[in-house]
């Protein structure tokens, strides 16, 4: 899809990273300039309602930084060594348990603050999968602890699944410590038997996307639409998010 702008044919996911651009600028201007700051709420305004429109009555899926990475997974699912098992999910991961089709014997819902991944107060060898949906960035300590504890808890040839983030804004919950590339992961993981699976998602067109108040928006599943073909365009330059699926 394109729009006309001055004789111009111009892409509207282009328009996405023009109109974040211009917001930051405005945005980073003296408090003072109460105009400048009314134009930038004004334009986001105006550019949400137009994305919004532009998807109404359209199937959605989830919102950006998950559309690839759950897609990804929910495919590499069915190809696991394991489709069933007891199940340890880490501060509310249960989602990417549903996503990826584990069924599980029994279930454990690992939530901070009561758990710490560094320290599981669960036996050895307890598990067959353990889950972590951006979680591991959160961790206030040595994130190779993590590692071993999920090692430790996981029966010889249970699976563990981690997702994460790399090249994404400073989000504390309650706190924001790391950041992980793919080679990050898959070096954290070396103690395992096998990495199953190991790679990232993002572009810039996408970190652009971040930037606006469509950062949470379902996005459509039409093959069409730009913020579809944003969603699904992945160059390994530019990972926002980030996985390791890994075999004990």
């Amino acid at each position: 899809m394109a729009a006309k702008l001055s004789g111009v044919w111009v892409r509207e996911e282009d328009i996405v990273c023009l109109a974040g651009y211009i917001k930051k600028r405005l945005g980073s201007a003296s408090t003072t300039d109460r105009g400048a700051n009314t134009m930038g709420k004004l334009m986001d305004k105006t550019k949400t309602t137009f994305w919004k429109l532009s998807m109404k009555g359209l199937p959605r899926g989830p919102h950006v930084t998950r559309y690839y990475l759950y897609q990804h997974l929910q495919m590499l699912g069915p190809s696991l060594p394991l489709k069933q098992g007891d199940v340890l999910t880490i501060s509310d991961s249960d989602m990417l348990r549903k996503m990826m089709g584990i069924a599980p014997t029994s279930l454990v819902r690992a939530d901070y603050p009561e758990y710490n991944l560094l320290a599981l107060d669960l036996p050895d060898e307890s598990f067959d999968f353990v889950i972590s949906d951006m979680v591991i960035e959160h961790l206030e300590g040595d994130p190779q602890k993590a590692f071993d504890e999920t090692l430790r808890v996981l029966r010889p040839g249970g699976i563990a699944i981690h997702t994460s983030a790399f090249i994404y804004r400073f989000h504390p919950a309650p706190g924001d410590f790391w950041r992980f590339s793919p080679d990050a992961l898959r070096l954290l993981a070396g103690r395992f038997t096998t990495v199953l699976d190991c790679g990232g998602w993002g572009n810039f067109k996408a970190t652009c996307l971040l930037r606006t108040s469509l950062r949470y928006v379902p996005l459509p599943q039409a093959k069409w639409h730009p913020l579809h073909r944003i969603a699904m365009d992945n160059d390994p330059e530019w990972p926002i998010v980030t996985w390791v699926v890994a075999q004990k």
